[in-house]
């Protein structure tokens, strides 16, 4: 029930080996011996052709980030109840001005969350972790934010996975002229490093362990049903800090994360997640009335929508394979008939559970594409920024987004479904 998905793994496994295999070995006809600053350069530019990155974003404008840790005093860890209040690491992305920003763009991942991360993804066996630490973001520390308010948009991984991996999201929404935060949520993925932590602790996936253990298929919904009510708990206190309000909001962290509510429309506010973070983006439009709108990424809704409706406008982005009206997936029609506001209900051809975040872009940078997932990692990005950008650019702006009015020749993968 967990979806960490080994044909995706295989995927960011390939994507990270295959280039260090060409970059060592030595190009035909090539003399065995040469000038050093000959080898220096080859060995640059074998360096600058092997290396990862996520996606220039498109907005007008630059982008700024700051990192966050968030402290909810009024909540015990559901998962760890002896480490004290429930704590968050959030990646503030903001629309900044291109001027500006301390030294070069924010990194990816630090060497042990990378190295968690493959270890979780039972990888870390085949190649170094430094190679995805590597990897660096468009965001620019400290950059000068743009003048006035903007929409904010709440984030949340799939369970298991860090927030990083909805980077190119991130940053595509912040170029647009969003504020975005992506959270991490305590004892959820298979390590989050917490800055505000003694030492700078490491949390790794607690949460994995008390889920797979249930004694039952429904017993392992159950949980994560209730990581998904948690979760959307977490998303309205990460509003609560940053627009200043909620206990606490003007001492210590809290004062830190109110900064940012001299940018932040309060009236604009929508909700995102992949996996089990879009199944809590939506409990979350159904609990916080200042959510006006939410984004279901290819989540099973564990939690499901209140038998009396949701009137908040939602988007439902999934596979093809998975999330179809006749598809495995019960909760996705159960779901639909239960949204009394506007809807949509897209599928992508050729797409896996991970075409929504940074996996599949990665792997593509090097020609590899997933069997089962055959949509190119261009394209899964190209997909998943315009459509969700196009819906909040309509839910939380007004403004006309006919990408969401119906098929389009120049996205013949996605589909429409009204059952």
């Amino acid at each position: 029930m967990i979806r960490t998905h080994r044909a995706a793994a295989t995927l960011l496994a390939a994507a990270l080996l295959a280039p260090a295999a060409t970059a060592c070995a030595p190009a035909e006809g090539a003399p065995a011996g040469g000038a050093h600053a000959g080898r220096t350069t080859a060995a640059a530019a074998a360096n600058r052709a092997d290396r990862l990155s996520v996606p220039r974003p498109t907005g007008r404008w630059a982008v700024g980030r700051d990192t966050l840790q968030l402290t909810d005093a009024e909540r015990r860890d559901p998962w760890v109840p002896s480490a004290g209040p429930r704590r968050l690491m959030a990646s503030v992305f903001y629309p900044a001005r291109r001027s500006g920003g301390r030294g070069d763009s924010a990194r990816y991942l630090s060497a042990e969350e990378a190295e968690l991360l493959l270890k979780g993804l039972k990888l870390d066996t085949s190649f170094p972790a430094d190679r995805l630490a590597s990897v660096r973001t468009n965001a620019r520390p400290g950059a000068r934010p743009a003048p006035g308010k903007h929409p904010l948009v709440v984030l949340s991984p799939g369970f298991t996975l860090h927030r990083a991996t909805l980077t190119t999201l991130a940053e595509e929404l912040a170029s647009q002229g969003f504020l975005v935060a992506l959270l991490d949520h305590a004892y959820e993925s298979f390590g989050t490093t917490f800055t505000g932590l003694p030492g700078r602790r490491t949390l790794t996936c607690v949460a994995c362990g008390i889920v797979e253990d249930a004694p039952t298929d429904e017993g392992e919904k159950k949980r994560l049903a209730r990581a998904a009510r948690d979760r959307a708990a977490d998303i309205s206190f990460a509003v609560d800090r940053l627009t200043g309000a909620g206990k606490g909001a003007q001492s210590g962290t809290g004062r830190r994360a109110a900064r940012w509510a001299a940018l932040i429309d309060p009236h604009r506010i929508g909700a995102a997640g992949h996996s089990l973070g879009g199944n809590a983006a939506a409990v979350a439009a159904g609990t916080d009335r200042r959510i006006r709108a939410a984004a279901n990424l290819d989540g099973t809704f564990f939690e499901p929508v209140p038998r009396a409706g949701l009137g908040r406008p939602t988007l439902m982005l999934g596979t093809r394979k998975g999330h179809t009206p006749h598809a495995a997936d019960p909760t996705w029609p159960r779901t639909w008939h239960r949204l009394h506001g506007w809807k949509r209900w897209l599928t992508v051809a050729g797409s896996g559970h991970f075409t929504f975040i940074d996996l599949p872009i990665l792997g593509g940078q090097a020609g590899i594409t997933d069997p089962e997932a055959p949509l190119s990692g261009k394209r899964s990005g190209e997909i998943t920024t315009r459509y969700v950008t196009a819906f909040f650019d309509r839910q939380l702006r007004g403004l006309p987004a006919p990408l969401l009015d119906g098929p389009s020749r120049k996205n013949p993968e996605v589909d429409f479904h009204t059952p």
